[in-house]
């Protein structure tokens, strides 16, 4: 294999591992409805299983981050996986609410976090020098292609067979990615004596860190010092509850309360997930030629106006104008992930990749939030109006606190202090 091949296959299997790990994000929408026919449950409790998945979506991210440092990328990644089909091939055997918090919250949110956008962040700053944006952007898209292959057949499964065969579709998937990642995913450019992708020479391979969990907590007390990481933090957060936490969860009931047949729903959202694709590897395009402050607040501005007209969008049918929608949204769905990721990188250096899951936990505590205020928002107002209401307001919101972050170059070549305490110059305290 030539020497600039080796980049593109580890970042062809990382995709491929997304797209594994993805499939469960298909699966909530789907089965809302088919859980609460089976059992009765509310949505606010249903809302509760997915807000659990969300939140250790999001807070399992950094640890794993410094996890894949201390004990490599193709460990994390294969536990990841199998941990994501053990909750979802489990759920078949299920009776009681506490139970789907369990497996679907639980073991499934420790899974997917472990394959969260930090694992990019990762493999981008380890393998590639040149067209970082633009390879964040792609391996983003994968979660976006998960959504797109799974979410039409999980609809289809529930309705057709019961949403027990569409858990175990979902298991099966994940598991099938394990043996491609221990095959064929390397650590680092070095163990097969190339340089990064656009890099003019070999670079070392590291000494493991050890610590991980005190590597984690030690970036977050750094970075908790500067402004730059809570405007990003605070973005990103109103991103997950925007998109993940909302849209991702309650489109389809919600498009199922003014009569649209859930299969249908489920094949808009998917078609968000085919846009979100385009948009997204645009987006990385962008990033490396654009001001990322400037592509952020535009797309958060364009997200807001967006999400303030869906109400009026909603009918038994497809029509034109929800068409518009779902293309307009699914272009802007994580197309903000590659600027935040190089907003880290510029701000925090080396330590970039934990620090990123830290802001990515707030994201998924965002989306978390807004996944149970949207389902009691439907159980006691008997819509979800008031939530895209909200919603639409908070991405305006973003986008002004997007524009506030300072530029600020990293500390030269990302040099960490001893104690990993890295902090951009001048924007300590």
């Amino acid at each position: 294999m030539t020497r600039s091949r080796w980049a593109w296959v580890v970042a062809g299997v990382s995709f491929i591992a997304l797209i594994g790990a993805a499939g469960f994000r298909a699966t909530p929408g789907a089965l809302i409805e088919p859980l609460q026919a089976e059992f009765g449950w509310s949505t606010g409790t249903i809302g509760l299983a997915v807000s659990v998945n969300l939140l250790l979506f999001g807070l399992t991210a950094p640890f794993a981050a410094a996890l894949m440092e201390r004990f490599g990328v193709r460990r994390v990644v294969a536990c990841a996986l199998t941990l994501v089909a053990i909750g979802s091939g489990l759920t078949v055997f299920m009776t009681t609410s506490w139970q789907l918090v369990l497996l679907w919250g639980v073991l499934v949110g420790l899974g997917t976090g472990s394959m969260a956008l930090a694992f990019v962040a990762t493999i981008t700053g380890r393998w590639f020098v040149a067209q970082r944006g633009l390879v964040t952007g792609v391996l983003t898209a994968g979660g976006a292609t998960g959504q797109l292959v799974f979410l039409p057949v999980v609809a289809s499964l529930a309705e057709s067979s019961g949403w027990r065969s569409a858990a175990v579709l979902v298991s099966v998937a994940a598991l099938a990615v394990v043996p491609l990642v221990l095959l064929l995913l390397r650590e680092y450019p070095a163990d097969v004596g190339v340089p990064p992708y656009g890099g003019t020479g070999v670079v070392p391979r590291p000494v493991p860190a050890r610590g991980a969990a005190r590597r984690a907590v030690t970036a977050l007390t750094s970075a908790a010092r500067t402004g730059p990481f809570w405007l990003l933090a605070g973005g990103f957060a109103i991103c997950g509850a925007t998109t993940n936490g909302l849209v991702g969860t309650h489109f389809i009931p919600a498009a199922h309360d003014h009569g649209m047949p859930t299969t249908t729903a489920a094949g808009l959202l998917a078609l968000v997930g085919v846009f979100d694709i385009v948009g997204t590897i645009f987006s990385g395009w962008l990033t490396d030629r654009v001001d990322s402050r400037i592509l952020l607040a535009a797309y958060y501005a364009l997200r807001g106006a967006s999400l303030l007209l869906l109400p009026q969008l909603f009918a038994d049918s497809v029509h034109p104008s929800m068409l518009v929608f779902v293309i307009f949204y699914g272009l802007d769905w994580v197309a903000t992930v590659p600027p935040t990721v190089a907003l880290c990188r510029e701000v925090f250096g080396l330590s970039a990749p934990v620090v990123f899951g830290w802001v990515f936990a707030s994201h998924q505590i965002g989306a978390a939030l807004a996944a149970t205020a949207a389902g009691l928002t439907r159980d006691h107002f008997g819509n979800y109006a008031p939530a895209w209401y909200v919603a639409g307001f908070l991405s305006i919101g973003a986008a002004v606190l997007s524009m506030r972050i300072r530029r600020s170059p990293a500390l030269a070549g990302g040099a960490e202090d001893p104690s990993g305490d890295l902090a951009p110059q001048g924007t300590r305290g």
